[in-house]
């Protein structure tokens, strides 16, 4: 059996590939590597997120907790001021001072306290290193004296000519009476009966309730038929009643 004679054009047809095979593998090598470097990247950027939620609240713990308390005084040093709020920016957390200016909460060792209110510059406080487990201080609002330079009006019409031109122009009636039928007297005290109570109203009928109850709590309630007071204010009303007849 004879050997097959191999030339050049044979070897470079079954022995050399093209160009763009290795091209597209190559390519292929460096897509596998940048989604591998991505996942390197995504495991230690969690991984050092979950380290600084377990690092935070260790070094939290090994802050001092302190009561920190006060009152908040105005510019006139005398009288608290209420509705101030106190807020603790790092931990979202804060109060707000009672109708005399007193407030309370717990604090850390290095927080940074903000007292803010309507009308008052806002104060900024660090809470020191102390060794108290109690805190006390006398905050003094300072007010605000932000005012625009330039008085602004605002009126419903451009000029002072159109505004003129408006009032000369509006259709007022001459009779400007009351109708009779508005003054009835039987509507009116219809009217007065069926309006419902007011919010004092029904402030006061709660307050005076929880008087009568707190009164007698602990007691046995009088019979207002045994009063003889009661009686006497009864027969007087009839008399009169009688009388005006």
């Amino acid at each position: 059996m004879e050997t097959p004679k191999l030339n050049k054009n044979t070897i470079y047809k079954d022995f050399i590939r093209p160009i763009g095979t290795f091209t597209g593998y190559s390519l292929q090598i460096k897509e596998l590597e940048r989604r591998k470097n991505i996942k390197y990247l995504l495991a230690v950027l969690i991984s050092g997120l979950m380290l600084m939620a377990v690092i935070q609240p260790l070094q939290a713990q090994n802050k001092k907790v302190l009561q920190f308390s006060g009152i908040i005084l105005g510019e006139d040093s005398i009288s608290g001021l209420p509705g101030v709020h106190i807020f603790v920016p790092k931990r979202q957390d804060g109060t707000t001072s009672n109708y005399m200016g007193f407030f309370s909460l717990p604090v850390l060792v290095g927080d940074s306290i903000i007292f803010s209110s309507v009308g008052y510059k806002q104060l900024h406080y660090i809470i020191p290193d102390t060794d108290e487990k109690q805190m006390s201080r006398v905050v003094e609002m300072v007010t605000d004296t932000t005012f625009l330079e330039d008085r602004v009006v605002v009126w419903p019409f451009p000029t002072e000519e159109v505004f003129k031109e408006a009032v000369l122009a509006l259709n007022i009636p001459e009779d400007q009476s009351i109708s009779e039928t508005h003054l009835n007297q039987d509507l009116l005290t219809l009217m007065m009966r069926s309006a419902p109570m007011t919010a004092e109203a029904n402030y006061r009928f709660y307050m005076d309730d929880m008087i009568y109850q707190n009164q007698y709590r602990y007691s046995m309630r009088p019979n207002p038929f045994l009063n003889p007071f009661n009686w006497a204010k009864f027969i007087k009303s009839l008399k009169e009643k009688k009388n005006s007849n």
